[in-house]
């Protein structure tokens, strides 16, 4: 009796090669992006300490209320997969004393993160997050140029996003606005859903990150940070503007957005799409300058962001997709044992010369192997037979034309290569 088939747990998925294209053209746009403006890659591990999370999230959050995967190591410490990757490089900025370094430290990564959350269009269970973090400076002028460098990899992707900013103000001026806060909630209280009740006694900020429609009315008249701002984030604010403005950045003032973190401070952001209905945020930013103290670090002035691949890929255009899928520059096509031997020595020869060249060992026909050759869209496709063996010259076609020559082996490279070299291989 055959064994059931085993299935990947719920809230995640297998990502294949035609879903990748687009990812890998993300994360390739990224790494030249974040390499221009300075900042250098860091890995950290999937798996931490399940306090550095509490701790540097907040308790009172979802996130590590409902949503973590935390179980006991075998050495009976309590382990947690990454929901987030803020607090990580935090931790290893600290640990490795980073921090003693001259000038801003800017990093960036990318990788999975793991929160046990209901599935919804574009959020998974393992979901995949590309980020940057710089520390070392409270200079408005770091803020604007993180969004700015945010945006340009949208336009890189032709993706079309508008910015929302806004100030959450600072140690001094947020907490007369959360009670405020927390006691016009408190007037609204039957009218809001049972996250709201909760977020409304243990972090009322949380309030607006509230997508349910029955909440909308309430939060739409509760009272705005922007009105209770010191004159020092009212004035950081105003130069992050200012600096968006010479830089010709178009935004919009989101007087509701806010991070509910008591670590956040000032700078707040985000980039939202119009194509992802209610969840339509792309990505996520704000200047956290209280986080290294929370987590046992020296005082560390920071800004970062993070965005989601998986909705990012999602309305990525379609050209940006396809621009990502590999396609073979030579795709040999061989009949009989000879051709096949001289087949994969040619393959081997042009991989030499940094060609990608595909062969299918299926033994099928040459009409099932050129059926082939155009459902990849190969460039070009060389015919090995025994009468190209017994002349030693080779018939290449050009699929997009299908012009077709003979050539030696010594001219099949030096017109691979130009091709390449012209960028007109395709």
């Amino acid at each position: 009796m055959a064994e059931s088939l085993i299935n990947n747990l719920p809230g995640t998925r297998d990502l294949l090669p035609e879903e990748l294209a687009g990812w890998h053209i993300v994360e390739d746009r990224a790494r030249h992006i974040f390499r221009q403006y300075g900042f250098l890659e860091i890995r950290t591990p999937i798996i931490e300490p399940t306090e550095l999370f509490a701790r540097g999230i907040g308790e009172d959050t979802d996130i590590v209320g409902k949503e973590m995967y935390t179980f006991l190591d075998r050495s009976d410490r309590s382990v947690t997969l990454r929901p987030e990757a803020t607090a990580s490089v935090v931790r290893a900025y600290i640990q490795n004393t980073m921090y003693r370094g001259s000038g801003t430290t800017k990093l960036y990564y990318l990788g999975p993160m793991f929160r046990y959350e209901k599935k919804q269009k574009g959020r998974w269970r393992q979901f995949y997050q590309i980020g940057v973090e710089a520390f070392g400076s409270d200079h408005p002028a770091l803020d604007a140029e993180i969004i700015e460098m945010a945006l340009r990899l949208m336009d890189s992707l032709e993706v079309k996003a508008k910015l929302l900013i806004n100030s959450v103000g600072c140690k001094k001026c947020r907490p007369l606005y959360t009670e405020n806060l927390r006691q016009a909630l408190q007037s609204e209280f039957g009218s809001l859903c049972d996250d709201c009740r909760r977020r409304a006694n243990t972090n009322s900020l949380r309030v607006f990150d509230c997508k349910i429609e029955r909440c909308q009315p309430v939060i739409g008249k509760l009272p705005v940070i922007a009105d209770n701002l010191c004159s020092e984030c009212s004035g950081h604010f105003k130069s992050v503007q200012k600096y968006l403005d010479d830089a010709g950045i178009p935004y919009e003032i989101a007087t509701r957005l806010v991070r509910g973190l008591d670590y956040y401070v000032r700078t707040a952001f985000e980039i939202v799409s119009g194509d992802l209905g209610a969840q339509n945020a792309l990505l996520g930013g704000g200047r956290y300058d209280g986080l290294s103290e929370v987590i046992g670090g020296p005082p560390v002035q920071a800004i970062g962001f993070a965005l989601g691949l998986d909705r990012l890929t999602m309305v990525l255009p379609e050209q940006q997709r396809e621009s990502g899928i590999w396609k073979p520059d030579l795709f040999i096509v061989y009949k009989g044992d000879a051709a096949f031997t001289k087949a994969m020595h040619i393959a081997r020869e042009m991989r030499h010369l940094r060609q990608t060249c595909y062969m299918d060992f299926s033994a099928g026909s040459l009409k099932s192997q050129m059926r082939l050759a155009n459902r990849m869209d190969a460039a070009h496709v060389l015919i090995v037979g025994e009468e190209e063996l017994a002349r030693d010259s080779y018939t290449i076609k050009r699929m997009d034309d299908s012009r077709q020559w003979v050539v030696s082996l010594p001219e099949l490279a030096q017109y691979l290569q130009s091709c390449s070299t012209s960028g007109n291989s395709r």
